[in-house]
């Protein structure tokens, strides 16, 4: 086992579906190792903070990747999140950032509380009327898209007519962000990416024309005051971004997290009770099957290592977030899931500059979701075989079938 089988075998199935094991054979190798052809594997958790954490480590921008496969140009889903923040480094990258940030700040999320509150009481309520003959029902559709879905819509203004049709067009979109073997498979990809650039396009200009107290009327308005400070397709690119991350993520973590309640049902009973947190729980989820389990980077300076190991710059590091998470250099017992941690500071929404703006929300949300789940459902029990999303980068079910009486 070398670095360049972890990187052969985290894009197989078998993997993919439980990556486990695989991350303890990377934290037998080393924090950091070689992977061949100027490429590095990152697995331990110090080390992956640590090149989050520098900006001299950035991400692969849409010039670097067309100057070494032109063809890559040729794809709208990989175009559209080369505009995006998630692609950007310095100085554009901090420059769209900030603007970002402004309008999508912490008092704004913490205003959604209530609005939360009262989405999951809602779907909690479809939910028992879905179930009420013992018949099981897909969480994941009932719940873990609906809510975040939701709540990202109200915060950017889209209408609420529009909402559930973005589903699919995120897990077509989101194959543009996984490892990718065969540009081929982008075809649905492109497609999406296209169907949803030209659905901001027309509410781009609708809040224009009758602004409202949302993102995209706050963030239009900036790129028509100042297309230097924000273009045209910055602003596009990046509403399709927060559209998708905002409740892409927070999906898999109520999936992710109900599917570990049930395979713990101690915890359910403690949480229940009082002896575990909401947050503590949450902490706890994001550590151990991570809603993002991997990134990558690219050393932009010459004379950088990691853990000791030096890195050239052009070299392109993949960074296992889930395997960090589970680095037993870091955390006792890391194969344990145990939501009585007390110092858990999981890296599943990343860190430094690209720090997840969205993470409050995700936080939020799951914290709130799940005490009500459990008050509401205390015979909520698997009503089914889930399946796994085939995906390394975002790690979920596509179905998770529960019953609630």
């Amino acid at each position: 086992m070398d670095g360049e089988a972890i990187i052969e075998q985290v894009m197989t199935t078998e993997v993919r579906a439980d990556p486990y094991p695989l991350y303890a054979r990377a934290h037998e190798l080393g924090p950091v190792v070689p992977a061949g052809d100027g490429m590095f594997v990152v697995s331990g958790y110090a080390a992956v903070n640590r090149v989050l954490r520098t900006p001299a480590f950035g991400v692969a921008t849409a010039d670097m990747t067309a100057g070494v496969a032109p063809e890559f140009a040729e794809h709208s889903s990989l175009a559209l999140f080369g505009r995006s923040i998630l692609q950007r480094n310095a100085p554009d990258q901090p420059r769209v950032r900030s603007l970002i940030a402004s309008v999508f700040t912490a008092r704004r999320v913490a205003a959604l509380r209530p609005a939360v509150v009262a989405a999951v009481a809602r779907l909690l309520d479809e939910l028992a009327e879905r179930g009420a003959d013992g018949s099981p029902v897909d969480f994941m559709d009932a719940f873990a898209f609906r809510l975040p879905v939701g709540v990202i819509c109200e915060l950017l203004g889209v209408p609420e007519r529009d909402r559930y049709r973005f589903r699919d067009l995120a897990a077509d979109l989101t194959v543009a962000l996984e490892i990718i073997q065969d540009l081929d498979d982008l075809d649905a990809a492109d497609r999406a990416a296209d169907e949803l650039s030209g659905y901001f396009v027309e509410l781009v200009a609708e809040r224009l024309a009758r602004p409202q107290d949302d993102l995209v009327s706050d963030l239009a308005r900036i790129a028509v005051a100042d297309g230097e400070r924000l273009s045209g397709p910055e602003l596009l690119a990046n509403l399709v971004l927060l559209l998708v991350a905002g409740f892409e993520t927070t999906t898999n973590l109520l999936g992710n997290g109900l599917a570990l309640l049930f395979r713990h049902p101690g915890a359910a009973a403690e949480l229940r009770g009082g002896a575990v947190t909401p947050a503590g729980f949450t902490d706890e989820v994001l550590r151990f099957d991570s809603p993002v389990q991997a990134t990558a980077r690219v050393a932009l300076d010459e004379g950088l290592a990691v853990e000791g190991l030096p890195v050239p710059s052009g070299s392109g590091l993949t960074l296992l977030l889930g395997a960090a998470n589970h680095d037993p250099a870091r955390y006792d017992r890391p194969g344990v899931f145990d939501p009585h941690r007390t110092d858990s500071q999981p890296l599943s929404f990343g860190g430094g500059q690209h720090f997840c703006l969205g993470y409050q929300l995700a936080r939020l949300e799951g914290e709130v979701a799940v005490s009500a789940l459990l008050d509401r459902f205390p015979r909520l029990a698997p009503g089914g075989v889930p399946t796994r999303r085939d995906r390394l980068v975002l790690r979920g079910y596509e179905t998770l079938p529960v019953t609630v009486r």
